[in-house]
This record gives C-alpha cells, structure tokens and sequence, in this order.
C-alpha cells in the first residue's frame, strides 16, 4: 500500500481507523447478483431500482473484507438498492497475488479501487474495465472535478476511471488539513512527565521511548508496553515501516527510490547511508533494548491498531494511526493522549492537494451487469452528501447530516450528541432506521476519498472537516491539547507548528503515475523487494550490530545480483519525472 493512500485523519480521532476487524474467510461471488427488491431508489440516471444487487469491490486500500455493514451499508441500499461486498488485498495477505489471480481470470470485480499508472494502464489494455462515457455526461456531481477526471483518461478512448482526493486547493496547498499524514507520535502525558526532553534527530527517540517503557511498563489492560508495534500488511517495494521515517526528512517512496519533495535530493533504499537503512538499524537499536513489540512479524493492522487503542505501543509514524486509536474524549479528559513531539531537524514530507486527484481511483469492472447503476453511486460519492459519508472512516469528515451533524441555528454545522460520541467519545450506537449497530463497524469500508476533507462542502460554506468548524473549535479543550499548545508556542494545530518552524515540505501534487513496468523489470521487481523485505525484517529485529550489518551486506549483494540496478535506474528516472510533473502542476495552477 503506498502511503498516498493512507486517509487523512482528526486530531482527536475516530476509534473505528479499521471498518470493523472481522474478517471472513475465502471470497464470495465475483458478479453481480438478484435479489428480491427490499427498497427502491431514484438515481440520477433514471431510478428508482426495483431489484437489488450485490457489487463486487475490489478495493486495494480497504482493511475490511466482507459485505459492508452497519449505517452506511444501509444508506447505500436506501439510495441505489445495492450491497457492496469488498475483496480486500490488504485483508487476503497483501501484495499482488489475489489481484493477479483475479485479473488472469478476467474479472477483478464490477466496481475497483485501484492504483492509477501501471495497473491502471494494464487494465484498460487488458479489457477488464468498462467505458462509462455514456454516462458521465449525466454525472453532475463527479463532473466538477472534470479536469482531473480528463487527465487521468488522457490518451485512452473513453472515460475509464475517476481518481481520488481531487481539489479546488493548489498544488503547493498541504492537502492534510490540521494533522500532517507523517511525524513522530509519541504519548505526550509521558513525554510531560519526563520533563519535555530535547529531541535533536530521530535516533533521540531511542533512550526516550525506553525512559516511556520503563516507567510504564504495561498499558491500562496489564499488558506490555512497547515503543513500536510493526505489522506487514502494507509492505511492497520494501518494509513499510522502514519507510516511514524517512517521510519525517520529506522523502517519499519511487519503487526502490526515497526522492525528496523539492527535488533536490534521491535515494536508492539499500544504500548503507539510506534513509531507508537509517530507519531499519533505528528499529534494531530499539529492538536490542525490548522496545519492539515481539508479535510485529506476525500480526496484521487490525491486530496492531487495537494495541493502540489499549495503549498498549508507545509511538506511531502517523497521527491517523495513534489519534485515532487512542485519542478518545475519555483519554484526553483524563490527561492522556498522543501529539507529536518537537525535534530540532524534522522537515515533514507533505502531500500538496493535487488537482488531478491522487494516485489512486474509481473504476468499473467490464462485465458488471448494471454499470449504470454503479456510475450513478459514483457519482453519489462525489456530492457532499457522499464525501461526508463515505470520508467518515477516520473522521475526515464529519459523516451523513442528520446522523452525526446538522444545522444549528446560525445555519452553520454542529455535531449532534450521537456524532460527538462517535467521532470522539470512544463510540456510539446507531439507531435501527439508521442501520443499527456500533457506529464504528458501519463506517465506509472503501477507505477512499473522493474529496479532500479540507475543501468546503457548498452545503455549509465550512470544510467537510468538522476540525475546522467554529463549533467544534470552540469545544474543543482539553488537558492533553492544552499542554501540547502551550508548549508549542501556542500553535492551534500540527501542521500551524510545522508551517511556522519552516519544518513541512509540500511535494506539490502533480497527479503524476509511474509508467507500467516492462515484463523484464517486473520479473526483477518482484523477486529483489521479496529480498528485501526478507531481510529488512530480519536486520529490524537483529540481536546485535555485527548480525545488522552482516545482513545488510548479504541484502545489498543479493538483489544486486538479481539485477536491481535496472530496475533502480528506472525508478530513478520515473523519480526524476515526478519532480518535472511537480514544477508543471506549480506553473499551471500557482
């Protein structure tokens, strides 16, 4: 998973950063299906739907697989009479293998969350999606963001997919809104209770997070505390935990590349002096003194997004992971919560809001039985009734009006008591003509967003960010968000400290996508990231320095071997384009 597509996130945070944690075994049907009609709907393409169908998702950012459930699985049904039933790669033991299968079967799916470029490109070639140029001329709401809809289709012979997280922003614009999408994420209570330490550069956190773990050495539950939980799901080109901290410098991921977001500097991950290295031998240091959560090799997202929420792990890349997860009204009343630490050298990479849309999008599978229907829910997801439901995952944005907002008085947004509790309380339940159940098991298992969460809703005149709502601000106080400020030069929110202490990089965003890789790079792709996250995982949890530096040698030298070189000089080049991309976008939209 490319972290492009991790979902934006609330500073107090949603408890549901997963779409439920059930897993069901083995795949359902692959198409579309009848079923006796419950409900009809009028859509804009000539409703209402007398018969009721099940989708087919494939979705590579989902963390859910299974039918969707809960409140926005019955407004769904409310609106277009259809159940989505999502096949998620990152669920079914990542990497490619379930979407090769399916798409040497001919059939990935009949709506698909995929990776625009290669597997975009491969896709249309290959004729597993549906032109549904007939249709976009009808769909008004997706139509708004025709530009980046145009670019994304450019040079194919239809209209073949719809990309993720378009904007009115510019370019150079953070697209995240009050939290960064990297930095490092520490539990401030603790980091209070030591004192406010200096923190110079990343490897401070080492002795830190030990001094956190001794004087707390198990969580709420009783059980162990740990500085970094890891889990595999997400890794790819290489370990996605050894990443992460390289985006704390302003590196992003190219294939085998760390490339900056100014353009002035690029890595190749297996260097000795990669940043990529440098995160890997910090997890080792970590791991020698009993700072790395034994489970990491084995356990899956869900397994470790729970752990945070008990506080059971000490640090997170991401605020979207630990506020979310820990960050409950209760834990902050009582004085705990995680922020993000000052460190004297950060320089924060930032993804700029991309009016192409991000590397991500929306297509249509070839052989579904009903692609008008599915255009027209589409299109729903890009109106601001469905960017406020289907963003709601992480609290992005503030979920459907009339469940967990509406208008106040002044005619301008408040949440209601339901969507406080939800959103921020820790849960709640939803009533039964709402779909019933917990709230955070009915969130939108797409884990996609249409519209960034910082552009405004027509409806309010506000962003869909309820974060950025004059009610909400007002509200929100407490201990933890107090302290923070106060110790932070009264900045009001991360990306505010970040912006005045000239330590956020915006790569401006350019849409761009990676061209498909030759049949002879992908052979050697596939078989050098298999050696590196291999030994990426072993050098993380090495027992000493000898044993890290050995396997770095025998890692370098073996995907050397297998031709790594080439595939580098290719990613290389495409690193190189991206930044040309970056300085047009600039150019053309300022």
């Amino acid at each position: 998973m490319t972290n492009s597509a991790v979902p934006r996130v609330s500073r107090r945070g949603f408890i549901g950063g997963i779409a439920g944690a059930v897993v069901l075994a083995g795949l359902t049907g692959c198409s579309l299906s009848s079923k006796s009609a419950s409900t009809g709907s009028t859509s804009a393409f000539g409703g209402p739907y007398k018969s009721n169908i099940e989708l087919t998702v494939f979705d590579g950012l989902a963390n859910y697989q299974g039918v969707q459930k809960g409140w926005f699985g019955h407004l769904v049904t409310q609106k277009f009479n259809m159940s989505l039933n999502i096949i998620a790669p990152n669920v079914a033991g990542g990497g490619d293998t379930l979407y090769n299968t399916r798409v040497a079967a001919g059939n990935l799916g009949d709506l698909i969350v995929t990776d625009r470029g290669q597997k975009f490109d491969q896709l249309v070639q290959g004729g597993l999606l549906f032109d549904f140029s007939p249709y976009y001329k009808d769909m008004t709401s997706a139509k708004k963001y025709d530009a980046a809809v145009q670019y994304l289709n450019k040079g194919k012979k239809g209209i073949y997919g719809i990309p993720t997280s378009v904007t009115a922003l510019k370019p150079t614009d953070p697209s995240e809104g009050l939290d960064p999408t990297f930095g490092p994420y520490m539990r401030w209570d603790f980091y209070k209770e030591l004192g406010y330490p200096v923190l110079n550069t990343l490897e401070d956190v080492v002795p830190l997070l030990k001094e956190m773990q001794q004087a707390h050495p198990k969580a709420d539950n009783g059980k162990p505390t740990y500085a970094f939980s890891l889990f595999k799901d997400w890794d790819g080109n290489m370990m996605n935990a050894g990443k992460q901290p390289a985006c704390f410098y302003g590196f992003d991921e190219m294939g085998f590349v760390l490339a900056k977001a100014d353009g002035s500097a690029y890595e190749s991950i297996i260097d000795s002096d990669s940043h990529y290295v440098r995160s890997l031998k910090l997890y080792c240091t970590a791991n020698q003194q009993g700072l790395v959560d034994p489970d990491s090799p084995t356990q899956n997202y869900s397994t470790m997004y729970a752990k945070f929420q008990n506080g059971q792990t000490l640090f997170s890349w991401w605020p979207w992971l630990a506020k979310a997860a820990y960050n409950t009204t209760a834990n902050l009343n009582a004085g705990k919560g995680f922020e993000i630490l000052p460190m004297k050298d950060l320089d924060i990479f930032s993804y700029g809001a991309a009016p192409y849309g991000a590397t991500q999008l929306f297509a249509i599978g070839s052989k579904a039985a009903e692609p008008e229907r599915i255009a027209a829910f589409l299109d729903w997801l890009y109106s601001p009734d469905g960017i406020d439901a289907s963003g709601a995952q992480t609290a992005a944005a503030a979920g459907p009006e009339g469940l967990t907002w509406q208008l106040g008085s002044d005619k301008k947004p408040v949440l209601t008591t339901l969507g406080q509790q939800a959103l921020l309380g820790g849960g709640a339940d939803v009533p039964a003509s709402w779909g019933g159940g917990k709230f955070a098991d009915g969130v939108s298992a797409l884990n996609a967003t249409t519209v960034l969460p910082i552009d405004i809703n027509p409806a309010t005149g506000l962003e869909y960010n309820y974060e950025f709502w004059p009610s909400y601000q007002a509200a929100d106080t407490n201990p933890v968000i107090t302290d923070w400020k106060s110790k932070m030069g009264g900045a009001t929110s991360d990306i505010g400290y970040l912006q005045k202490n000239n330590q956020l990089l915006v790569a401006p965003g350019s849409g761009y996508a990676a061209p498909a890789d030759s049949p002879q790079i992908s052979t050697v792709r596939n078989q050098a990231k298999a050696i590196i996250i291999q030994y990426s995982w072993k050098m993380s949890l090495a027992t000493s320095d000898n044993q890290f530096n050995s396997l770095l040698k025998e890692m370098q030298s073996t995907v050397k071997g297998l031709g790594y070189d080439t595939v580098l000089k290719f990613d290389m080049d495409n690193a190189k384009a991206q930044n040309a991309a970056r300085l047009a976008v600039t150019k053309k939209f300022g």
